[in-house]
């Protein structure tokens, strides 16, 4: 084998490919790219070493194998768990625990997975809502907020992509869009910008590329 599909790379590349997934998002090259931060050269490579190691499965969309998949579930569940336990355990602000969480999903083994699984309570979701593989989560049905109409809904989960930038996470955070805010639509402009009314007090404007990755259901979490 020419490389380690195990090492630190690949992990953050199949746990790409896991989320892009996730999100409804095909798996192109640009989108991976665009999610890493990385140049599509670097993807073209990475993922040639990661088909020749029966990661990934190469075509119009890069798709995991069923090796690639139970890794990267093990990967995203380390990661997601390690949020929770960041945040709730060691009170870490909840903006700060996805970037944190990166360096720790690196170094939880099996044995401390379970430890933190049964400290927690057996956790279903992250902090934002997102699902830990394997909980057995069932998610209700979800609507985009773009979508929303006059009726309150909650919030439900922020999507991994909002979690990438830490000014939108922060702006989150300071309006009270977090999982189980209740959320009424006040008005909506042309360009779909959006003002809601959170937990029936303040009002926030929400920007169409927000809204498109914040989701909602009938009832709190």
């Amino acid at each position: 084998m020419a490389e380690d599909p195990y090492t630190a790379t690949y992990r953050e590349y199949v746990a790409a490919i896991y989320e892009l997934s996730e999100e409804g998002l095909a798996p192109i090259r640009a989108r991976i790219a665009d999610w890493l931060g990385v140049s599509r050269a670097s993807v073209s490579e990475m993922t040639r070493k990661m088909e020749a190691d029966g990661l990934v499965e190469k075509g119009t969309e890069i798709a995991l194998t069923p090796k690639g998949r139970h890794l990267a579930e093990v990967v995203v569940r380390r990661h997601r768990l390690a949020e929770r336990f960041l945040a709730e355990v060691l009170g870490l602000p909840w903006v700060k625990v996805h970037a944190e969480a990166e360096v720790w999903e690196l170094a939880i083994s099996d044995d401390v997975e379970a430890a933190m699984l049964a400290k927690l309570g057996q956790p279903t979701t992250c902090p934002h809502g997102n699902p830990i593989p394997g909980a057995g989560y069932r998610q209700p049905q979800l609507q985009q907020m773009s979508e929303m109409g006059s009726e309150p809904r909650f919030l439900h989960r922020v999507s991994e992509e909002l979690e990438l930038d830490n000014g939108i996470m922060g702006f989150l955070d300071e309006s009270g869009l977090r999982p189980g805010a209740r959320v009424e639509l006040v008005a909506r402009t042309p360009d779909g910008t959006l003002t809601v009314s959170v937990h029936d007090g303040d009002r926030v404007g929400v920007s169409p590329f927000i809204a498109e990755r914040l989701f909602l259901a009938d009832s709190p979490v």
